[in-house]
Formats: structure tokens, sequence, C-alpha cells
């Protein structure tokens, strides 16, 4: 074999190496990325079905339901304009506690129940993952946007309720303006 030739498949090697390392690299990265949904993209369907992410926001008030036989805890994640069940089976961080901000980690079930493996409580009272502030902002800004609508076509209430999900029109004050500082 001529010189040329050794050196063009040493050449060929080495690229054909770099590109199966790099396909394995990229594939490791695809399967451990785990992207941040609120409540409002879950019911949208924006949320993957068939792998993990993460669903955050505030813990429902009244939502929180333990089990007496195990570790199981239910309880609902809601941005403001849509809420979410959650079951996790585990012990909670201490700071964990019905209208505190969450994120949790895990998949949707068949029946929409999002089962999680992994539950994070915000650690001080000023901050909230920047992810979770802002789906909150943007329920805030659609349920400002549905109640303009709704008082332009007369129909007020109707509109607050669909967009709080419940049959009680809740009014929520949210301040993000610190949010992730």
């Amino acid at each position: 074999m001529k010189k040329r030739h050794k050196t063009l498949a040493i050449v060929i090697a080495i690229l054909a190496g770099v590109g199966i390392s790099a396909a394995l690299v990229l594939n490791a990265f695809r399967d451990n990325i785990v992207f941040f949904y609120s409540p409002m993209d879950v019911v949208d369907q924006k949320a993957p079905v068939d792998r993990s992410f993460r669903l955050g926001g505030l813990v429902e008030d009244g939502s929180v339901v333990r089990s007496k036989e195990s570790a199981m805890v239910e309880f609902r994640i809601t941005d403001t304009a849509a809420s979410i069940p959650v079951v996790y089976v585990g012990i909670l961080p201490d700071l964990f506690r019905e209208g505190q901000g969450v994120v949790a980690q895990g998949r949707l079930d068949e029946q929409g129940v999002f089962q999680a493996s992994q539950v994070l409580a915000k650690h001080d009272e000023t901050y909230m993952p920047p992810e979770a502030a802002d789906a909150l902002e943007r329920a805030a800004r659609e349920r400002a946007r549905l109640a303009t609508e709704a008082e332009d076509s007369g129909d007020a209430e109707g509109v607050v309720e669909e967009a709080s999900g419940t049959d009680d029109a809740v009014d929520v004050d949210v301040d993000v303006g610190e949010a992730g500082r």
C-alpha cells in the first residue's frame, strides 16, 4: 500500500471514530434532557407523552392528600390557568406545602395524571424557577385577555370560570417581578 493510501485510510478511520463518538454523545444528551412545561402546556398537549419532563407551578390549595398506608401523596400543580393532578411516592421536601412553588419531574399516565419521580420545592420566599415564573405570568396574561374579551362580549363570569378551570372564580395575584433573582 502506498503512503498516500495509508494516510487516507487513517484519516477516514479517525473521521469515522469522531462521527460515531459524536452520535453516541448526542444520543445520550437526547435521552437525558428533561424539558419544563407548565400545567397549561400539558392541557394544550404540548408536553411529551412518551418521555419524562418537568412540571412546574404552585401546589393548589386544598389539593394535598397523603396516604395513611404508604408514602404516596396526591396533589395538584396549577399555573392559575390550568391544574394537573400529581401522584408522588416518596418523602417530600420540607418546604413542600400548599400555595408554594414546586417543580416535579415524571411522566403523564394514560389518565392524564402526572406520575412524579422527583419533587423539588423552592428554597425561600422570593425564589421561583424562571420557567415556573414565566408560566404563571403567561397564565395571568391569558386570564386578563379572557376577562377583557368577556367584558367586551358581556359574559365576564363565564370566561373567568373557564380560565380558572373551576366553577368558583378565584382572584389570584402573582408577583413574578423578582422571579429567578
